[in-house]
C-alpha cells in the first residue's frame, strides 16, 4: 500500500476563514484546497492568493528547453552619442516633444528640465526623458471624445511655444508623418493632408495620457558587445532610485493635468521577448477611467480583510521560506500562483500609493527593486508591473511590483484548462537570486539590504493596513 504524503506550506484553517471572507476569494477556495502543495511525484499545485491562478510546477518540465538563453554578441563599435535605436542620444528628433528631462549634473546633483524647446533637445544629456507615447493604447482621442478632455492652460501654452520655434514646428510635422505613414497611410495621402490637420493630430504629444520614460543609455558604459544592454540591473542605485522617482512625478503629472484618469498602470516590458518594441530600456504609463479587473478584485478582497497581502502573501511566504531579500522599507519574494517564474517585492509603509511615499521610503523600494534586476542580470526577458491604490479608494493596497521572467511560451494546455505550466518553482527561483545578491552586494553594486537567513521575518511587516478605513 502507498501512503501519499502531501506537504502543504501555509496550510492554516484561520488564515483560510479569514481569506474566504472576501466572495471572490471563497469561489477560488471552494476550487482549490490550499495554496501550495507538493505531490509525492515532485510536482508542485500551488494558487495565487490573490486572483486564484493555478499554476503546476512539473519536475520533468524544468528539464524541458525554454526560452532562456542568452542573447548572441557581436563585437560592438562604441559611439560617443549612441544611434542604436529612435531612443538613443543621437535620436531625439525622432521621438514626440519632451515633456520632462532629467539631467545629472554632478554625482549627487539631478536636475529636472520641463517642456524643453526644440533648440534645448540636444544641448544636454539626458539620464531620463519623458514623452507621449506615439502610439497610445487609450488616446488623446479617446479623452476628447468620451470626456470632452481638452489641453489644460499650460499644455497650451507649451504647444504654442513649441510650434512658434520653426524647428519646433519641423519636428512635430516630422512625428506626425511618421505615425501616419506607420499606420497604413501612403504618401500621397499623407502629401494631401493640410498643414493645419497634422497640427491638430499632435495635441496628443502635449496632452495625452499615455507616456514613457526612456532611460538615457542604450549600452552600458564602456560596452564591449551588443549584448551588454543598460537593464534596470544596470544602473547605479542612485540612478534607478531617480528612474522610479522620474516616473512617479510624471504619474502625478498625469493626475493633475486630466481630472478624468482614475489610475495610471505603470509597466515595463524588458526585451522583445517580453514585448518592447525597441531593446532600451523605458517604462510607460497609461492613464485610464477604471481601475481594471485585476484592481477592482483586489481592492474587494481588501474591503473584507485590510490586512490580506500580510496574511497571505508575506506572512505566508516568511513562514515557509520564499522570502530571499528585504530592508527598512520593503521585502522581495518569490510568489506563488504566477504562469511565468515572478519576483514581488512589497513597500513595508503606512503610505498606500507611491506619491505619498518618503524619500526614504522610495529610496529603500527602489534599492529592493533595482537589487533584484541586478540579480537577473541584462538578458532576461520581463514585464515589470506597477500595483497601488487608486487615487479615488477609501481602501487601501501596498505599493507591490511584480518582476515576470518571459522565459516560457504557453501553449494548448494551458488554454484547455486554464492550468498554467511553470517549470521554476518558487524554491527554484529564490536559490537562482540568493547567490547572485551575495555577489553583488560583495561587489558594492547593490545596497541597503539583507538577504536570505538575514532577513527579519516580523509578522505583518506591511503598514499600508493601518490606514484602512
Amino acid at each position: 500500500m502507498v501512503i501519499a504524503i502531501i506537504i502543504v506550506f501555509g496550510y492554516n484553517p484561520i488564515l483560510r476563514r479569514n481569506a474566504a471572507q472576501s466572495n471572490g476569494f471563497s469561489q477560488t477556495m471552494k476550487k482549490i484546497s490550499n495554496f501550495y502543495v507538493t505531490m509525492p511525484d515532485g510536482t508542485i499545485k500551488h494558487a495565487n492568493p490573490l486572483n486564484g491562478t493555478e499554476v503546476w510546477t512539473v519536475s520533468t518540465r524544468a528539464n524541458r528547453p525554454h526560452n532562456h538563453s542568452k542573447i548572441p554578441s557581436n563585437v560592438l563599435h562604441a559611439i560617443e552619442n549612441e544611434n542604436y535605436c529612435d531612443f538613443c542620444q543621437s535620436s531625439y528628433f525622432k521621438t514626440p516633444p519632451e515633456k520632462t528631462r532629467l539631467i545629472q549634473s554632478s554625482e549627487n546633483l539631478f536636475e529636472k528640465i520641463e517642456n524643453l524647446t526644440p533648440d534645448r533637445l540636444e544641448s544636454s544629456k539626458a539620464l531620463f526623458r519623458r514623452i507621449g507615447n506615439l502610439f497610445e493604447i487609450v488616446t488623446y482621442d479617446y479623452w476628447l471624445k468620451n470626456h470632452g478632455f481638452q489641453l489644460s492652460p499650460a499644455q497650451n501654452q507649451w504647444k504654442k511655444k513649441y510650434l512658434e520655434n520653426p524647428a519646433g514646428r519641423s519636428h512635430v510635422l516630422k512625428m506626425i508623418e511618421t505615425k501616419l505613414s506607420l499606420s497604413g497611410r501612403t504618401a500621397d495621402e499623407i502629401s494631401k493632408l493640410a498643414e493645419d490637420e497634422k497640427i491638430a493630430l499632435s495635441n496628443a504629444f502635449f496632452g495625452g495620457a499615455h507616456e514613457l520614460i526612456i532611460a538615457g543609455r542604450h549600452y552600458v558604459s564602456n560596452a564591449q558587445f551588443d549584448n551588454q544592454l543598460c537593464s534596470s540591473g544596470e544602473l547605479t542605485p542612485a540612478e534607478h532610485h531617480q528612474f522610479v522617482r522620474f516616473t512617479i512625478d510624471a504619474m502625478k503629472d498625469i493626475y493633475a493635468n486630466n481630472r478624468y484618469v482614475r489610475y495610471v498602470t505603470i509597466f515595463q516590458n524588458w526585451l522583445r521577448p517580453a514585448g518592447a518594441s525597441l531593446d532600451h530600456l523605458h517604462k510607460q504609463l497609461v492613464g485610464i477611467d477604471e481601475w481594471g479587473a485585476s484592481i477592482e478584485s483586489e481592492m474587494e478582497m481588501v474591503r473584507e480583510n485590510p490586512n490580506i497581502y500580510n496574511e497571505l502573501v508575506v506572512n505566508f511566504s516568511a513562514d515557509h521560506n520564499l522570502i530571499f531579500a528585504e530592508n527598512d522599507q520593503a521585502v522581495a519574494l518569490a510568489e506563488i500562483g504566477h504562469r511565468y517564474p515572478t519576483l514581488a517585492i512589497y513597500s513595508k509603509s503606512v503610505h498606500a500609493r507611491p506619491e505619498e511615499h518618503t524619500e526614504e521610503e522610495m529610496s529603500g523600494f527602489s534599492d529592493l527593486v533595482h537589487a533584484c534586476h541586478a540579480a537577473m542580470g541584462s538578458q532576461i526577458p520581463c514585464n515589470e508591473e506597477w500595483y497601488f491604490s487608486p487615487r479615488d479608494a477609501i481602501h487601501v493596497m501596498p505599493w507591490h511590483l511584480l518582476i515576470k521572467w518571459r522565459t516560457i511560451n504557453q501553449a494548448g494546455f494551458e488554454g484547455g484548462t486554464k492550468i498554467y505550466i511553470n517549470p521554476v518553482s518558487p524554491e527554484a527561483l529564490r536559490d537562482q537570486m540568493v547567490p547572485k545578491l551575495y555577489e553583488l552586494r560583495n561587489a558594492g553594486k547593490i545596497k541597503n539590504l539583507r538577504i536570505a537567513t538575514e532577513c527579519e521575518l516580523k509578522p505583518n511587516p506591511l503598514l499600508y493596513y493601518k490606514n484602512a478605513q
